[in-house]
């Protein structure tokens, strides 16, 4: 090698080290602006309420105001894919969820975003198990009677969800093919416009979050029919699991996570991991979660080297329970 080439390396290497060290000292002072947490649901769903008070607790932690902003259309995969095309700066993330990260790369053959590869996997927060509701006036009180209303009346029922391959869609897919029957189904532009025409009486049932459908059949403007998980939630505790009420292989529950963007630098991936692990270890906000029928996902799952090996594996699990229930894009 001559000595212009040798120079030539040595300036390239110079200016990567610097490049290096400038960002390396950026991500020790994130953040020094306010940061947006994109929520890839409409307003009033189960996501929006625990994802807000989420950014509240983590934005006094990290000492930044934290704008929760809400993305809201394609089951979560608009909002989604902003994130993953955001500048890698840690001033945008992502709360996103089994629908976001695992139906939609399942159910779509080019959805807009890789789950895997576009984005930095922050850490699992919470799960949330679902929970059938129907409208006030269906007549049915328990799942028993909703099964035998559902066999004889299939043809004109309706039910809704947050759109096609969300969290409150599959859960009441794989329900109405474990009941034997088909019902059609009607995907909205989110959880809230979906509860307010259940709430109406426009469409007949959802498997909607255990926190905003709980509150609605405490409310008594839906009727709670089953929760689908293994045990009851505190939440809502009167309430029988499918399970219980005798139909068995309906349960269904939902991961939240956080995200930042491919490339974002590791030292600011792992101050908001701490900053959201914090969170969920403060005896008040762990309350204010839990309050809405959440479960706080164990401290060993909450790290980004867990999600990263967690979030394939939930890809070819929820493929394979989508193709066996022949579920499609509509």
């Amino acid at each position: 090698m001559n000595r212009i080439a040798k120079n030539c390396v040595a300036v390239v290497a110079a200016m990567s080290g610097s490049l290096v060290g400038l960002h390396g000292a950026f991500a020790q002072t994130w953040p020094t602006k306010p940061i947006t947490l994109i929520i890839p649901f409409a307003p009033g769903g189960g996501v929006d309420a625990s994802a807000r008070i989420q950014a509240q607790a983590m934005g006094e932690l990290l000492g930044q105001t934290i704008i929760a902003e809400n993305v809201g259309a394609a089951a979560g995969m608009v909002g989604s894919a902003r994130v993953a095309r955001a500048e890698p700066d840690g001033y945008t993330f992502l709360i996103g969820n089994t629908g976001t990260h695992a139906h939609s790369q399942a159910l779509y053959k080019k959805p807009p975003y890789n789950a895997v590869t576009d984005f930095a996997p922050v850490g699992l927060v919470t799960d949330s198990p679902r929970i059938l509701i129907a409208r006030k006036d269906l007549p049915a009180n328990n799942l028993r009677e909703f099964i035998a209303y559902a066999k004889a009346n299939h043809a004109k029922m309706q039910f809704g969800s947050a759109g096609v391959g969300s969290g409150t869609h599959l859960p009441c897919a794989i329900l109405v093919k474990t009941m034997g029957v088909e019902i059609t189904h009607i995907p909205y532009r989110g959880a809230g416009p979906a509860m307010q025409d259940l709430i109406g009486g426009r469409i007949d049932f959802m498997c909607d979050t255990i926190q905003t459908g709980a509150a609605q059949a405490k409310a008594q403007t839906v009727k709670g029919i089953a929760v689908m998980a293994e045990r009851r939630v505190s939440i809502i505790p009167e309430l029988a699991t499918t399970g219980e009420q005798g139909l068995a292989g309906a349960e269904a529950s939902v991961w939240n996570a956080f995200f930042l963007p491919k490339g974002t630098p590791d030292a600011i991936v792992r101050r908001l991991n701490k900053a959201m692990n914090d969170m969920l270890d403060n005896p008040a906000t762990r309350k204010r979660l839990e309050d809405l029928g959440l479960e706080i996902v164990p401290a060993a799952r909450r790290t980004p080297e867990f999600l990263a090996k967690f979030l394939p594996e939930e890809i070819t699990r929820w493929g394979n329970v989508i193709r066996a229930a022949g579920i499609t894009p509509e």
